[in-house]
């Protein structure tokens, strides 16, 4: 299918090529043998290769008469071959299809600090719900056919046709600009190419990638991924969990992060804070009484986690807060800080 699409996109370059020769050698012939000004010479050119029969510009010399006729037998073959190649790159939708995917391609040129999603599987269309409902800019990267087609049915996502493993893919998706990725592929050696391609074009994003077994965990971590999630071993170990601990884990599954209006967890970036609350405590935060929310967890500059902490504890640059309260807590939390 690529190779046929490459194929007609070949021709049509050719023909666009070879009406430009024509028409610059009629040109040239019209000029340099009738001696016509270079508008009457391309005037004559296009009604001779078209031919339409309308009447010459000026009386033609014999020189000129033979090389009209020269231009005619050749137009005759080239003219008709010119318009079967462009009418059928216009019938295959190959030229609309370009047209938009180069709108597509100038929509990802704007974006900036978003998430690139690789693979349209079951775990890429979660992933793009979950950042959807948080209206996060997204690109997905895919390359099966009937996958492009499902995107392209939503109508409103952006995506880069192509091999996520490719380098140019990964650039024309932004992820020079992305503040995330996300690879979902189901080959785990394509993960990590990914994964270490992007680590390598950005070292500064955040990574995440799906791994299939417990060997490919560590590879994947020292090639850069900051995360890496095991679907089928998250599903049994939550499946045992609803056995052994039934009600905790139902109620951990109600305070799941919805979007932006109905979430009971929220975390706080501490740089995004006002500044007077740098290098001050959770105390002095007050969250509890300004908005009904209650910290939860705080995450340290050296990437550790406290349960539960200490309201003493600092709130430095480069750390974070987790926070849980009521949808309506949360928004007034948003609002607030």
């Amino acid at each position: 299918m690529a190779f046929k699409s490459g194929f007609i996109k070949s021709r049509f370059y050719t023909a666009l090529g070879l009406l430009f020769l024509l028409i610059s050698i009629g040109t040239a012939g019209f000029i340099l043998i009738a001696d016509y000004e270079w508008v009457n010479a391309l005037y004559m050119t296009v009604i001779t290769i078209s031919t339409v029969g309308f009447k010459e510009v000026e009386p033609l010399d014999s020189e000129s008469k033979i090389f009209t006729i020269f231009l005619i037998i050749t137009s005759i073959t080239l003219f008709g071959y010119i318009i079967s190649v462009i009418t059928d790159y216009i019938a295959n939708n190959k030229f609309i299809e370009e047209l938009k995917m180069k709108q597509v391609q100038k929509k990802i040129q704007k974006l900036e600090n978003h998430t690139i999603v690789c693979g349209f599987g079951r775990n890429g269309k979660q992933a793009m719900a979950k950042l959807g409902s948080y209206n996060k800019g997204c690109v997905i990267v895919e390359s099966d056919p009937e996958l492009i087609e499902e995107i392209e049915l939503q109508g409103d996502m952006l995506y880069v046709r192509g091999d996520a493993t490719s380098d140019e893919v990964l650039l024309a998706a932004g992820i020079d600009r992305a503040a995330s990725l996300i690879t979902t592929l189901p080959s785990d050696a394509d993960n990590l190419y990914v994964v270490l391609s992007a680590r390598q074009l950005n070292g500064t994003c955040t990574i995440v990638s799906r791994a299939s077994i417990d060997t490919s965990y560590k590879k994947l971590k020292v090639a850069g991924a900051d995360n890496v999630i095991m679907p089928d071993k998250l599903g049994g170990a939550h499946m045992a969990s609803l056995v052994v601990t039934p009600d905790i884990i139902e109620f951990i599954d109600r305070l799941s992060i919805e979007g932006e209006s109905s979430s009971n967890i929220e975390e706080l970036v501490i740089e995004n804070l006002p500044e007077e609350y740098t290098n001050k405590s959770i105390l002095d935060l007050d969250l509890r009484k300004k908005t009904g929310c209650t910290v939860i967890g705080f995450k340290t500059p050296d990437k550790e986690y406290m349960i539960n902490p200490d309201a003493s504890t600092k709130l430095v640059p480069k750390s974070k807060l987790i926070v849980i309260g009521r949808p309506e807590e949360i928004q007034k939390l948003n609002k607030l800080f």
